[in-house]
């Protein structure tokens, strides 16, 4: 097959184009990467939070594609000069909203190595490597974990790299549900029942939606301050015994270790204990802190995960891998393979019929997968277990850093208890005797527009969360070129504009 031949090529009687040139590729690819790396340099000049108005690329680029090629020294210049402005800084030391997406120069270059090979590894034989590596990286990281062998491939279980969470739920709840219509029979799909906690992330109730399970069987169970949060075990026994009663059928619990709003956790073991009295499957969604729990110290958080079926973690969130790299492990594969495969003709090869090798076609929704193992390959090799256990711990040693500031201003709260690297606070300066201390609305409109001048600012960005009716900011340390300095300055500009609101009362 030969190279590419456009119109204006043959129209104008030009060398025609060859869009994998090996020596141009060299010549772009050195220049994208000086782009990037100059980029990184100066990261921290940008505003973190972008300040564009909705609409405003339309503006500024043409109307239709190009017909003729333009230069890659133009694309770029165009890069900086249009899109550049449009980023929010993920990357920026002075990112502190949502939960980080740390990047890494293994994570990047993993990336590139697996976009060059460009390969389409849906099951073994279109690219053993990519299989065959993507099973070894999920054992090699569910053992620095300490995750029981039932969910290694060198117990009976086994790993899978898939885009996200929301995706890693969804595989597990239609797993579940196909798992007890089979023990229950299909007339009762209108009687299937999915628990969660007021904590746990809207994934799960999208997932039951997608998966089909009714509207009103979705079971959000009310947290408290008193459990941090937490789901209570007594209350998931309240809310199952009440439907089992009711003729409903319980099959799909959603536990979460280091929920979004505040990091709570919830107890595993004893939830755990409940679901099993049920025959209920219980994933455990530890999208951000799971990767804290490779550190000794923090492995007691998820504590009875032997319980569970499922477990999750997402390594582009604070583990130095790119976006996107989902790490869900399973004891049963085969409930995995059961609900999610299918077996056309033009997919049957000797491998497959073997049974001697994993298709991971059959482990998510999409045929077609990308080789996401290559770049956590190349993070856990080019960085090693112990510098990113003490990367880690870097973070949640700013983050008490950061904590301790608070706490000597009596003008702000910590509104629940840190866990890893995630600080949640409020601003209360009426705290010594105001008249508006338990006027909760009153707190929560003042904090609004404090967080709304701190990201305003372009200083830092912060994003906020709801608990309990209370309005909270948060500040979620774990951007890989974050130092102690950039957040004791974020301190200082959280302290600066908390000064300028009280001007206005």
């Amino acid at each position: 097959m030969g190279s590419l031949k456009f119109d204006h090529d043959i129209e104008n009687g030009s060398h025609p184009i060859n869009p994998l040139d090996p020596d141009e590729f060299r010549r772009q690819g050195h220049m994208i990467i000086d782009f990037i790396a100059n980029y990184y340099q100066n990261i921290e000049r940008y505003q973190v939070l972008s300040q564009v108005e909705p609409g405003y690329l339309k503006k500024l680029l043409p109307e239709s594609a190009p017909y003729h090629p333009e230069p890659i020294e133009t694309i770029l210049q165009d890069e900086q000069k249009y899109i550049i402005p449009g980023i929010t800084h993920w990357q920026s030391p002075n990112y502190f909203a949502y939960f980080p997406s740390s990047g890494s120069i293994a994570g990047c270059l993993g990336e590139m190595l697996s976009t060059g090979f460009n390969v389409v590894g849906f099951n073994w034989m279109s690219s053993p490597a990519a299989t065959e590596l993507e099973c070894i990286v999920m054992d090699w990281l569910g053992e620095m974990l300490k995750l029981p062998k039932s969910f290694l491939f060198s117990g009976n279980g086994g790993g899978v790299l898939q885009g996200t969470t929301c995706e890693a739920i969804l595989c597990t709840l239609t797993a579940a549900r196909d798992q007890m219509l089979n023990r229950c029979g299909r007339d009762k799909m209108g009687n299937l029942v999915v628990y969660g906690s007021d904590q746990t992330h809207s994934a799960l109730q999208k997932a039951a939606q997608i998966a089909g399970i009714h509207p009103k069987n979705f079971r959000v169970i009310k947290t408290t301050k008193s459990t941090s949060f937490g789901l209570c075990p007594n209350s998931l026994r309240d809310a199952i015994h009440e439907d089992v009663q009711a003729g409903f059928v319980p099959f799909f619990l959603c536990a979460t270790v280091g929920t979004t709003s505040t990091n709570a956790i919830d107890p595993i073991g004893p939830l755990c204990e409940v679901a099993k009295d049920y025959s209920i499957w219980v994933h455990v969604d530890a999208a951000y802190a799971g990767s804290a729990c490779i550190c000794p110290e923090f492995r007691h958080f998820i504590d009875g995960i032997e319980g569970a079926n499922s477990f999750t973690l997402n390594a582009h969130k604070w583990f130095f891998t790119t976006l996107d790299c989902c790490c869900l492990w399973v004891k049963d594969p085969s409930a995995l393979i059961n609900s999610l495969s299918t077996n056309p003709e033009f997919l049957r090869n000797k491998a497959t019929d073997s049974k001697q090798v994993v298709d991971y076609k059959d482990w998510q929704i999409t045929l077609s997968r990308r080789f996401r193992a290559m770049k956590l390959w190349l993070v856990l090799r080019s960085y090693g277990v112990g510098n990113l256990r003490n990367f880690l711990r870097n973070h949640v040693k700013m983050a008490k850093r950061f904590e301790e500031l608070l706490r000597h201003d009596n003008r702000f709260e910590v509104v629940a208890p840190r866990n890893f690297a995630l600080v949640c606070f409020r601003f209360l300066p009426w705290s010594n005797g105001g008249d508006n201390y338990h006027d909760v609305e009153c707190a929560n409109v003042l904090n609004q527009k404090l967080l709304e001048s701190i990201n305003g600012s372009g200083q830092v960005y912060m994003s906020p969360s709801v608990v309990d009716k209370v309005y909270i900011i948060r500040c979620a340390i774990g951007a890989t070129l974050t130092e102690e300095r950039h957040v004791v300055g974020a301190w200082k500009v959280v302290q600066e504009h908390a000064d300028a609101l009280l001007c206005k009362y």
